[in-house]
């Protein structure tokens, strides 16, 4: 199935979207065109499937990343919960 999207603002600065994934849910193959930022709502594990290989990426409530524009990877919750993160596209 597919995470769950939601815009909460976008304007000509940034796009801030909270992704929901339910267990096994994905984003589906896809290029950042932005860099950005993502803000875990939960701890927990999720699968980075990237062009050239597949890794494991432990988050932590709270402990924000930040990753460059032309980032290409699905995301897959593996989890037997709920996952959630805040991201935001600087423009």
């Amino acid at each position: 199935m597919k995470a769950t999207a939601t815009t909460q603002l976008d304007n000509d600065r940034v796009t801030v979207t909270e992704w929901r994934f339910a267990p096994g849910d994905e984003t589906s193959f896809h290029v950042h065109a932005f860099d950005y930022v993502v803000v875990p709502l939960t701890t927990g594990t999720l699968r980075l499937e990237l062009p050239t290989a597949t890794k494991e990426s432990h988050l932590e409530v709270g402990v924000s990343y930040a990753n460059v524009a032309g980032t290409a990877h699905n995301v897959v919750n593996t989890n037997d919960y709920e996952f959630s993160f805040i991201e935001i596209e600087l423009k």
